[in-house]
């Protein structure tokens, strides 16, 4: 049946003034509605943020690098936005470290970067002291022909590189102008999950841009960011700041106006800030610098420890709660620091200079920044007790760098030979009696005891943790602590005891580790 326009007129005024009774419609403000606590607060967080800006940003600088690369060369992306003191290019290596970090599988050739037989880049930077030098990253004045240093106030100086540092991606290069205010140190050590920071650089070449955001993570030791260099010391501030290219070797700033991090590289699926920026922290990055104006370069310490994960089964065969923070020593370096202090295979460490011992990478970063010929307190755990020992760091070509890296053991396998042989099938390996014979082909020293690993099932519990056939165990976890093995029937009787197992082994060429095997669940 039709409806003429009166009736459906009078419909829709009928509902209009039905809905209305109900409270459904509501009167549309004049105004947003906003407390005015929530204003005033609002507003002191947004004076806090220009306070910062107005006092770092004197302190902050643009760089300018060119660089002469070969002819016929691309860049495999769209030109970036031109700032106004910048050409509109990214720095060829920082577009080769981004485009490895998005596309770790992807295959990059040398000739996609650069182009025209010359290069031009922008990065960011800050003032470090009141002799003219500035802090920046390695990979922003790497391979440069040409430095120049625009301050806050338009004034340009041509900087000289004083030394980098490849391996924590700080470089320090240094101008005549001192003029300049120095921008105030932080400690990184203090910074929270969750803290405001602002980062100030120049992004795509528009200098002295803020941004902010929280600290969103500390302690990223494995972010893959500086994968290509050889003994990489990673230990990152993740932040959502937004960080873009240009941004690398600015500062990160928390809410007192002081540099907590140096920013250096973002994780995205596109050119440009995804929200996971990463900082390299100031208390690493300072030592460094320091480092490199004293003497040019960065010279590390180490302890001369093998270094592993205390997992929650190793926690259980040595006795501890398998929550026990710290980090288990797997090997010690004969003559080093750590054997010198009285360090044993089996300690647990649980601080060094009064920093917890959190894990291993953040460990090794924070020994290797350490100043070398001074004492340390190191703390650990053995046998159920704290013990505390001091201890002073060694330059790292005088310790067995391998052993503090954790070297995986190198394989060696065993020849035929006359010795009883032990099947663990619980655990997937089968050991043998060290005889003169056998240590002289597997190349052991003639006074080295243990059992030796004759072979080890493929998906086995050995096989999955690395044992390998021709290592040979030298000690096993039994009453709570490491006790030496001399035989295959010792370490048989040890092994049928146990549902766990911690054991060393080591190769022949004396590199080697503890670890813990779980008998193979019955079938």
């Amino acid at each position: 049946m039709k409806r003429n326009a009166l009736a459906w007129a009078a419909i829709v005024i009928s509902t209009a003034a039905l809905i209305s009774s109900r409270g459904v419609t509501r009167a549309v403000p004049a105004a947003l509605q906003i407390s005015p606590e929530g204003q005033k607060q609002a507003r002191a967080l947004g004076d806090a943020f220009n306070a910062v800006a107005e006092f770092v940003k004197p302190s902050v600088v643009q760089i300018s690098v060119k660089r002469k690369v070969k002819a016929g060369v691309r860049i495999p992306f769209n030109r970036t936005p031109r700032g106004p003191n910048d050409n509109g290019n990214i720095l060829p290596k920082e577009f080769e470290d981004m485009l490895k970090r998005l596309h770790p599988d992807g295959q990059l050739e040398p000739q996609q970067f650069g182009g025209g037989g010359g290069s031009e880049g922008t990065g960011s930077g800050f003032v470090y002291d009141e002799k003219g030098h500035i802090v920046t990253n390695n990979h922003v004045v790497e391979g440069a022909d040409e430095i120049k240093v625009q301050f806050y106030d338009g004034e340009e100086a041509i900087a000289k590189v004083v030394g980098t540092d490849p391996q924590s991606d700080v470089a320090v290069i240094k101008v005549d102008a001192t003029q300049y205010r120095p921008l105030l140190k932080g400690k990184s050590a203090s910074a929270r999950v969750g803290d405001w920071v602002l980062a100030i650089g120049s992004p795509f070449g528009f200098d002295q841009t803020v941004t902010s955001g929280i600290i969103s993570a500390v302690g990223r030791t494995s972010a893959g960011i500086l994968d290509r260099v050889a003994g990489a010391y990673e230990d990152f501030i993740q932040t959502d700041a937004a960080i873009n290219p240009g941004n690398s070797g600015g500062p990160l700033v928390d809410l007192e106006g002081k540099v907590i991090g140096i920013n250096s590289a973002i994780a995205t699926s596109s050119r440009s800030n995804s929200g996971v920026g990463f900082a390299i922290p100031i208390d690493m990055a300072g030592n460094v610098a320091d480092q490199i104006i004293k003497n040019g370069k960065v010279t590390r310490g180490l302890l001369g420890i093998g270094l592993q994960a205390l997992t929650p089964a190793i926690s259980r065969q040595l006795g501890y709660d398998a929550k026990q923070k710290g980090i288990l020593v797997g090997e010690v370096v004969e003559g080093s620091p750590a054997a010198k202090a009285g360090v044993q295979q089996g300690d647990v460490l649980t601080s060094f200079n009064s920093t917890p011992a959190v894990n291993v990478q953040a460990f090794r970063n924070m020994v290797s920044t350490s100043e070398i010929g001074k004492e340390f307190t190191l703390n650990f755990l053995r046998d159920g007790k704290e013990k505390s020992v001091q201890v002073v760091l060694a330059p790292a070509e005088v310790v067995t760098a391998k052993m503090e890296r954790g070297d995986r053991p190198k394989r060696a396998e065993p020849r035929e030979a006359e010795a009883e042989k032990f099947e663990l099938s619980d655990f997937g390996l089968d050991v043998q009696e060290l005889t003169p014979e056998l240590g002289k082909q597997l190349g052991f020293s003639a006074t080295a005891k243990g059992v030796v690993i004759s072979d080890v099932k493929a998906g086995s519990p050995a096989d999955a943790n690395g044992l390998e056939a021709g290592m040979l165990i030298t000690k096993v976890a039994r009453d709570k602590k490491l006790s030496p093995i001399t035989s295959a029937k010792q370490f048989q009787d040890a092994a049928s005891k146990s549902e766990e197992l911690l054991l060393y082994a080591q190769t022949p060429q004396g590199v080697g580790r503890l670890f813990t095997l779980a008998k193979t669940a019955a079938k």
